[in-house]
């Protein structure tokens, strides 16, 4: 009776331990999506979730909004005393609303570029606080510090306005960063068409790149800051008038559909 009772008793406990065994390995499975410490630049979890708090998309926003032929101005890099006058008034010139991708430590210098660009009813995107192109290599709470404070510094200048992108420096977007920048009510922005206006590559260059064939409604990338943009603004002369004879409207990037 004693080896019956002691082989039923490690019977019943077999299934308790791979009970046990079930729950650690389902545990270890679960991902930890944008926690706090984690690695920076992972690739995001099968789980991931599609939208961040506020229903914002955590997937990078790359098209236009809008079912038409429709186009999105991006600009990015400023405000700077000096270009930022000269493309507001090309974009106002032909009545396009465009997104400015401010750095945090630029908006903070120039506020009142800030203020103008509101005022000719464009939108406002974070581009973090001082542009480092390395931020995917860093931790989270980098990232973070960069994303929010970034925000702030823009938001400071035209306080009760919105800002609804963030756009990592240089596209270096992690899950994390993208997380961030959903929960604090930004979608993040990418592009679909890049000129390298920012390259100086010469007006030809640019304007064959931009006249090329388009994406379905393109996010076009343009810059105002980080050195001459002399280009840049010629290029958007000629342009923004070929984008309208071709039946193009132009819009903001999608921020609250894939």
């Amino acid at each position: 009776m004693g080896i019956t009772s002691s082989s039923a008793r490690r019977r019943r406990a077999v299934p308790a331990v791979a009970a046990v065994v079930l729950a650690l390995l389902a545990t270890a499975a679960t991902p930890a999506f944008a926690a706090a410490g984690g690695s920076a630049g992972r690739p995001a979890a099968d789980s991931e979730p599609a939208h961040g708090a506020g229903g914002i998309p955590l997937g990078i926003s790359r098209l236009a909004q809008g079912p038409g032929r429709d186009v999105a101005i991006t600009i990015d890099d400023g405000p700077d005393p000096r270009w930022t006058p000269q493309v507001l008034k090309v974009l106002r010139q032909n009545h396009v609303k465009a997104t400015f991708c401010m750095i945090g430590t630029r908006a903070q210098k120039y506020p009142d570029l800030v203020r103008a660009v509101a005022a000719d009813g464009h939108r406002l995107c974070d581009h973090s606080v001082d542009h480092d192109v390395t931020m995917d290599h860093k931790p989270v709470a980098y990232q973070r510090q960069q994303i929010l404070d970034g925000k702030a510094m823009i938001e400071k200048a035209v306080p009760g306005v919105a800002v609804t992108y963030y756009r990592a420096p240089g596209g270096a977007f992690t899950p994390d960063s993208r997380a961030i920048a959903a929960a604090s009510g930004m979608r993040p922005l990418g592009w679909s068409v890049d000129p390298k206006d920012w390259s100086r590559p010469g007006l030809p260059a640019i304007v064959a790149a931009l006249e090329g064939k388009l994406p379905r409604q393109p996010t076009v990338l343009f810059h105002d800051g980080g050195g001459d943009r002399s280009e840049t603004v010629a290029a958007l002369k000629q342009y923004l008038p070929w984008l309208a004879a071709q039946g193009y409207g132009f819009t903001f990037p999608a921020r609250t559909t894939p």
